[in-house]
């Protein structure tokens, strides 16, 4: 009995203790177009923020057009299922994600509550690459499909 209750109380601080472990994409990343597929014109540069909060993973994101026009995106997520806003991005106004496993989420991406892309994101097992498939409809009705992939900073 008390080598059960040891073993069950070893398996609780362990099982514990992943489940607080850091976010793998916690962190600063910057885009490497050379490795990047861009549907229309490339972005001249893209640098994401990652950092864990109370109310989730956010993350701030700063992005150079192809037109050299600046934007900035911001949201906090949880990885719930449940929609949660995003600011800064004329494509989507909520996004609604779901961890798979420790390295890679799934996001639906809406506007006015309709679904209108996808983003598949990965960080490498050696932490230092993250990429992200983006599938969609811009705002303007015009579908994207983009590949992108960061470096860790």
């Amino acid at each position: 009995m008390r080598r059960i209750l040891t073993m069950t109380l070893l398996s609780t601080l362990f099982l514990g203790a992943n489940a607080f472990a850091a976010d793998a994409v916690a962190g600063s990343w910057k885009l490497n177009a050379a490795m990047s597929k861009f549907s229309g014109p490339a972005a001249k540069s893209i640098t994401r923020v990652y950092k864990e909060t109370a109310e989730g993973t956010s993350l701030e994101q700063k992005t150079v057009g192809a037109d050299g026009k600046e934007m900035s995106m911001h949201v906090t997520i949880k990885y719930d299922g449940k929609d949660h806003q995003v600011t800064g991005n004329p494509d989507a106004d909520a996004v609604a994600g779901k961890l798979l496993d420790a390295h890679t989420a799934h996001f639906t991406m809406k506007r006015g509550g309709k679904e209108v892309g996808t983003v598949h994101r990965v960080v490498s097992a050696d932490g230092k690459t993250l990429t992200a498939n983006n599938i969609g409809t811009h705002a303007d009705g015009k579908p994207y499909d983009d590949t992108l992939v960061f470096d860790r900073q």
